[in-house]
């Protein structure tokens, strides 16, 4: 699965980069997937429903599959404080087989986790970049002058964006 992971701060513009990425991307003709990461616990079902209900009575994977959308819920292999000390466990293989077909993966967000990454930073928002701290961030968006050593990429200009997405992919 080749994989980039969209990082930045609150409020320095991810989900929006996300959107315009996958747009331009799939209008060049590319299988996009995405991933959502989040440190939150979050319950991703309805409680109440039936395929909440069959998780909570037991079943080790549960899905919906419907005319317009199917989903599929699973715990994770290893829950993060019991995960392998030595690194060796991604998390994000669990996923490889839904994303089968895609040419790439975006990630939103995971400062944790190794991998390629591209960090969005806007110099209003008033947050110092994460990339001085990450050797993962391999390119920082913005229209702010920065003086970093990795290729700033203007965030006014989607299509540089996306080749170099495409470049640190190796797509």
């Amino acid at each position: 699965m080749k994989r980039i992971h969209i990082l930045g701060r609150k409020n320095n513009g991810k989900t929006t980069l996300m959107v315009e990425l996958v747009e331009h991307l799939t209008a060049c003709g590319l299988r996009v997937g995405t991933i959502k990461h989040t440190h939150h616990a979050h319950e991703l079902d309805t409680p109440g429903k039936d395929s909440h209900r069959h998780r909570e009575a037991g079943a080790c994977v549960s899905a919906i599959l419907s005319r317009s959308m199917n989903a599929v819920f699973w715990p994770p292999e290893w829950p993060r404080e019991e995960a392998p000390a030595d690194g060796a466990y991604d998390r994000y293989a669990e996923f490889a087989p839904h994303f089968a077909d895609c040419d790439l993966v975006l990630v939103e967000g995971d400062t944790t986790c190794a991998g390629t990454k591209i960090e969005v930073w806007r110099a209003v928002v008033g947050s110092e970049p994460m990339a001085p701290y990450d050797p993962q961030i391999k390119a920082i968006v913005s229209d702010d002058a920065i003086d970093l050593p990795i290729p700033r990429v203007p965030r006014s200009d989607i299509a540089a964006i996306a080749a170099k997405v495409l470049e640190l992919a190796g797509v």
